[in-house]
């Protein structure tokens, strides 16, 4: 690597192209924008999470700072069309199945209840719209300026910019951070309409119920989508490749809890299934699908099928190759240990290079490389990177399985502890799953938490502040925690890891 990065350096062209042809107003709306004479200390081209984090960072720190987004509101896939919007419906649908089903059970009787989906859809926009104000707001008060535009590369330090409301522009610095994020991955042979055949995107904007709906995938996006839909009334079938849900890192007993309490909602799964190919006749879409095992081929319909196989960087307009910014075989953007690309001064953080494509991985690293940029030293932790599903119970994990941890050679003491056992899911009847902790059989030191139940995203917080700070199970056992609560679950895993649970 360091030989390769050698190389493309001694390589970059000596001078910068000038500025490009626009019209005088729009240059004049950007007047203040850094030249060739009076470069940015960083440029971050991608206003999600990885990217703003990283401006506005740079901004605490004193740098003279720009970021480039065209989408028209920063944020992100994240904010405008990803984690924020989705977990409004989750909530919301969520709350209208609760009243649907449970409340009377709970001693509230509900009459004449109706869906008012235009509102949901509604509740969800004014969410996003506040956050992405909000975060507009914060660019600001940072002191960074606000690029409303597409960039590409025209040198190392040089940016050619595609502005938002029309004309061209050029910037300069002496850092540029490429944030530019992922995009859906679309099924071969399957054109997305965001109607009948939707990316995660429509299926956030579907006008109706639909009667029937088919998920290709049954990783992250795919549970938490399907299960929106299926909350509101939709017959949701998931169909995955794969032999288990819930994608890479999951645990397997978790995985196989998981999937039982989906079944029980009345979601349905076929998996080591393989889709072939899908066809749109008579207002619904036909799949072609046959056993990854057996052969066996069948045909499947839906009135809407949400192809839900996973994201890839968002790399392709920047003209990388133009400044010798190297990607590998999956199309990510290769970068050293502090983000830095093949090409000097030019680093990568987020969901266009490697590691999972999670938000807060991505602000992390934004954070790191820009004190990198600062002081010289910036540090991200990936053996405490958190994933969670927001589906009702979460499902929540930091920390490896016990599948990688036995294929790694490592001898491991496993506890867990149900929620059925636990006085505060008792009583408020959300009692599904449970709280699995590894440890290391020698040194009792944690080496991957798992939890499905509810607030589990809320709760693993504990778990990765005790592996970031390399604590044992007893460790965490011998910390008091608040009665009735449902971190108590945490604790009772603990001390099953560690030696015995007492409420159990």
């Amino acid at each position: 690597m360091a030989a390769s990065m050698a190389t493309r350096s001694a390589l970059q062209p000596s001078t910068l192209p000038k500025v490009l042809p626009s019209s005088s107003s729009m240059l004049s709306q950007y007047r203040g924008f850094a030249s060739s004479a009076d470069p940015y200390d960083v440029i971050i081209v991608g206003g999600g999470p990885g990217g703003y984090v990283a401006a506005i960072k740079a901004g605490q720190l004193g740098l003279r700072t720009a970021i480039v987004e065209g989408r028209g509101a920063l944020g992100g896939t994240c904010l405008n069309v990803g984690c924020i919007p989705s977990k409004a419906m989750l909530h919301n649908s969520n709350l209208y199945h609760a009243a649907k089903h449970d409340f009377k059970d709970r001693g509230i009787d509900v009459s004449d209840l109706k869906l008012n989906l235009p509102q949901m859809l509604k509740n969800k926009e004014k969410a996003v719209s506040g956050l992405t104000k909000g975060v507009e707001g914060l660019i600001k008060k940072n002191k960074v300026d606000y690029v409303k535009g597409w960039a590409s590369f025209a040198g190392p330090t040089s940016l050619n910019i595609s502005l938002t409301e029309g004309g061209e522009t050029q910037i300069e610095g002496k850092n540029i951070i490429i944030a530019t994020g992922s995009e859906v991955t679309p099924f071969p042979g399957m054109e997305f309409d965001e109607k009948s055949i939707v990316s995660s995107t429509g299926a956030l904007d579907l006008e109706k119920v639909p009667e029937k709906m088919i998920v290709i995938g049954g990783g992250v996006i795919g549970l938490e989508m399907g299960s929106v839909w299926n909350r509101l009334g939709a017959n949701v079938q998931v169909v995955e490749f794969l032999s288990s849900i819930g994608g890479a890192g999951i645990d397997g007993e978790v995985a196989k809890s998981f999937q039982k309490i989906l079944q029980k909602q009345g979601v349905q799964f076929k998996l080591g299934t393989k889709v072939i190919d899908a066809e749109k006749k008579d207002g619904k879409v036909y799949l072609n699908v046959e056993d990854a095992k057996s052969g066996k081929k069948e045909q499947l319909d839906a009135d809407v099928v949400l192809v839900a196989i996973g994201r890839r960087p968002t790399v392709k307009n920047l003209n990388l190759e133009a400044i010798g910014v190297e990607l590998d075989n999956k199309g990510r953007v290769i970068v050293d240990d502090e983000f830095n690309t093949t090409c000097k001064g030019v680093k990568c953080i987020g969901d266009a290079t490697f590691g999972p494509m999670l938000a807060h991985k991505a602000e992390e690293e934004g954070i790191a490389a820009v004190e990198i940029i600062k002081h010289g030293h910036g540090h991200v932790n990936y053996e405490t990177i958190p994933s969670v599903i927001y589906t009702h119970p979460e499902v929540a994990w930091v920390g490896k399985s016990s599948e990688e941890l036995k294929k790694d050679g490592v001898n491991i003491k496993v506890g867990t502890f149900p929620f059925m056992a636990n006085s505060r899911a008792k009583t408020v009847l959300d009692t599904d799953g449970m709280v699995k902790v590894i440890t290391e059989a020698e040194t009792d030191k944690i080496l991957g938490v798992h939890i499905i139940g509810p607030n589990a995203g809320e709760l693993l917080a504990e778990a990765v502040l005790a592996m970031e700070y390399g604590a044992s199970s007893e460790d965490v056992a011998r910390t008091c925690h608040a009665h009735p609560t449902m971190s108590e679950a945490i604790k009772e895993a603990m001390l099953a890891a560690h030696f015995k649970a007492i409420h159990m």
